[in-house]
């Protein structure tokens, strides 16, 4: 039984919730560590740069200035009086998208409210009877509900039509929607520059041949199978040593930099470090020398490892990023199965390289699948468990919910 104390009460907890966390969103949105974050697009297209290059130490974490938290929400009614070209331009299709889902839900709800007001609450409230004469517990909120009908009573054929209005409202919304958007995908994709990524597909699993190297046989498969589209390939290297080696040096060369124009600064005085842990215990050496000294080192190991890597057969991966001539090429070999074993030449559309995590094309197909379903049997009992704490929230709805939790509550209620 819910009663009006209730019902305020869980819509008050929903409300604060919502509003607290629109409020974080808004807070961290301003905050130059979390600009590439918020604003990816703009930095994809050069028209933003990043607010942690410049200022201070403090300044490239939080955001200091008052004015922009008294405007914090500007953003909100701008995005939704943005026309939806301009809209997509600015941030994306998914965007535009997701502020459909919201105008969805006003189409659908808004008349199903006021359907529903204007028929179910007073066919069920004006039916008087059937709550009071029976023994369960009610409150005046149960006789907006169709618990206060009768069985047998001619009042159901009003929920029953109100049914199959709601349903058929609900597909004829769902279908002119699902038009608009397929209409806005398709828009986008023919009006977009093309990139090498829309020609591309990542073959992964290629099965071993004695007579053939990986390089071979891919390209031999493609102008046997796909004759009329192939283009070229590329194999993929396992280079995870090498991406090491060249992040280490990069960050020895950042090292570098910044010891030389503190140097710069102030010639009489050359920059000195420890070559222990850390740079907190050791030797006290040059700082610019050892540095220098270092990335020298790592150049020769990663000249190195990156004829190691070419010579070797080793390093090449059962995997390789196909181009062809036509979009259509692309799309029909990464919807297809390529042979009867449907663990053989997997194919997919190949992703950006910017997102591309390079390290797992190295990952074995057979380990891959184990990782998957690892992730996929954690996912399945972490939604089970969270229902319990679920449960819990939900027991909070209620005054005697939290009466029971907070006995203190009770005492002074």
């Amino acid at each position: 039984m819910a009663t009006l104390t209730d019902i305020g009460l869980a819509a008050a907890i929903n409300i604060l919730s919502a509003i607290a966390f629109l409020i974080a969103f808004a807070v961290l949105r301003l905050q130059p560590i979390n600009d590439r974050v918020y604003f990816p697009k703009w930095y994809l297209k050069g028209v933003r740069g990043s607010p942690t290059r410049s200022g201070t130490f403090i300044h490239k974490f939080v955001n200091l200035n008052l004015r922009s938290y008294l405007r914090f929400l500007e953003w909100m009614p701008a995005a939704l009086r943005m026309p939806e070209p301009e809209l997509i331009d600015h941030a994306g299709l998914d965007s535009a998208v997701y502020l459909r889902i919201y105008l969805i839900g006003l189409k659908l709800f808004v008349p199903m409210a006021i359907l529903a007001f204007a028929i179910l609450v007073p066919v069920n409230w004006t039916n008087s009877g059937t709550l009071e004469n029976s023994k369960v517990e009610y409150s005046d909120i149960d006789k907006l509900s169709i618990s206060n009908i009768p069985l047998g009573s001619q009042r159901f054929w009003a929920h029953l039509v109100v049914a199959y209005a709601f349903t058929f409202w609900t597909c004829y919304v769902l279908l002119k929607e699902y038009e608009i958007v397929a209409s806005m995908r398709l828009h986008f994709l023919a009006s977009e520059k093309r990139r090498p990524v829309q020609f591309t597909v990542l073959i992964r699993n290629v099965p071993p041949d004695p007579d053939e190297s990986v390089s071979e046989l891919v390209e031999h498969f493609f102008l046997v199978n796909h004759r009329d589209h192939y283009l070229t390939h590329q194999v993929v290297f396992n280079a995870n040593k090498l991406a090491k080696l060249v992040k280490t040096k990069k960050q020895m060369q950042n090292w570098h930099d910044y010891y030389q124009l503190k140097y710069d600064r102030d010639p009489s005085k050359r920059p000195t470090r420890k070559t222990g842990f850390l740079g907190l215990c050791g030797d006290e050496v040059d700082a610019i020398e050892f540095y220098t000294s270092k990335i020298d080192e790592l150049s020769e190991k990663e000249a190195t490892e990156r004829e190691t890597i070419k010579h070797n057969s080793k390093s090449i991966m059962p995997a390789a990023f196909v181009s062809f001539r036509t979009r259509w090429g692309a799309a029909v070999c990464s919807q297809t199965q390529q042979t009867r074993n449907p663990t053989l030449w997997l194919t997919e559309w190949a992703p950006e390289p910017r997102d591309v995590y390079w390290q797992n094309l190295a990952i074995p197909f057979v380990s891959l699948t184990v990782r998957r379903l690892i992730v996929a049997v954690a996912t399945f009992f972490l939604t089970f468990f969270f229902m319990i704490p679920i449960a819990f929230v939900q027991s909070l709805a209620n005054i005697e919910g939290i009466e029971k939790v907070v006995p203190f509550f009770e005492a002074h209620n």
